[in-house]
């Protein structure tokens, strides 16, 4: 159970004046010892990215060859001041991933060490900007999608879940959070069955899918509508990706005060968590490493469809 976590997370982060500092203390006084925080300025103001690393019993930190997970929080920012009061919808990505990582480095210090290393990062920004979107408004970011792909995708990562607010459309009705397909390279893959049975163990829930389009894979700025951010750090990255999408009946702004449901975000904390302990164990795959490069010599590579075009 992570309810207590992410509680005492949201009260951390509905605060005008938070910082990754801030965050990174939180998480230090969970047992993580292995937190970083690094400071970005963009056009439209500042955000802290912040990095914490739960090391594994048999993974590359000890010296072992146990997977490394990682785990993204993604999101524009914690809130929209001055323009909303509040925490916003769109921040529940990085109250998964701090509540994800403390959860995590809690279960450490108590002497429950998974096998493999798991790297959570998220970005903390109390004041992030709005843009126009259809059917309802996103938030904007202080920093573009490529400094958030820089800082938050790690290159020791074998596989990655990126956590997303996905409440702002009509093509996924559903109060709790789906997972996508997995994506590799340019590939959207069928999705996961062993994350479908986690889905369905932490829930007791039927799980529920988010469609994915090609266009929602390719990277921002080229133009085309994608669905959100949710999917971009599969651009930024050669490991399979899946997504882990907040979501609700009704299409809600990301920037809207008031709509996260702390149940919801426990669960996907719960998910996350269990999926890194199977994947450190080498019990939970993506996908079919075998089937995704019979694709390749098939069809040839897709890698295009993680560049500009």
């Amino acid at each position: 159970m992570s309810l207590r976590h992410v509680m005492d997370a949201y009260d951390l982060l509905d605060d005008p004046g938070v910082d990754g500092e801030a965050a990174a203390e939180w998480l230090r006084s969970h047992g993580a010892d292995r937190v970083e925080v690094t400071r970005v300025t963009g056009e439209s103001g500042r955000t802290d990215f912040l990095r914490c690393v739960v090391p594994g019993s048999q993974g590359r930190l000890a010296g072992g060859t146990a997977p490394t997970l990682g785990v993204i929080g993604r999101l524009g920012g914690l809130g929209a001041r001055p323009e909303q009061i509040g925490f916003v919808s769109d921040g529940d990505g990085a109250l998964t991933a701090l509540s994800t990582a403390a959860k995590l480095s809690a279960m450490r210090a108590r002497g429950d060490v998974l096998a493999g290393d798991v790297v959570i990062s998220t970005h903390v920004c109390p004041d992030a900007p709005t843009m126009p979107h259809d059917p309802v408004p996103f938030m904007g970011s202080p920093v573009d999608m490529g400094q958030m792909n820089e800082h938050e995708v790690s290159a020791e990562a074998d596989a990655v879940l990126s956590v997303d607010t996905t409440k702002g459309n009509r093509v996924l009705n559903h109060h709790g959070f789906a997972i996508s397909p997995t994506v590799r390279q340019g590939w959207i893959l069928r999705t996961s069955e062993d994350l479908l049975g986690i889905v369905e163990q932490v829930t007791g829930r039927l799980p529920a899918v988010l469609p994915l389009t090609t266009q929602d894979i390719t990277p921002y700025g080229n133009g085309v509508y994608h669905v959100n951010s949710i999917l971009q750090p599969a651009t930024a990255t050669t490991a399979p990706v899946v997504g882990v999408a907040l979501t609700t009946e009704t299409a809600v702004a990301g920037s809207a005060t008031g709509a996260t449901d702390p149940h919801v975000v426990e669960q996907a904390v719960r998910f996350c968590v269990e999926v890194a302990k199977r994947f450190g164990r080498g019990t939970c795959s993506f996908h079919d490493t075998a089937e995704f490069d019979r694709l390749v010599e098939l069809y040839g590579p897709m890698t295009h469809l993680q560049t500009g075009g």
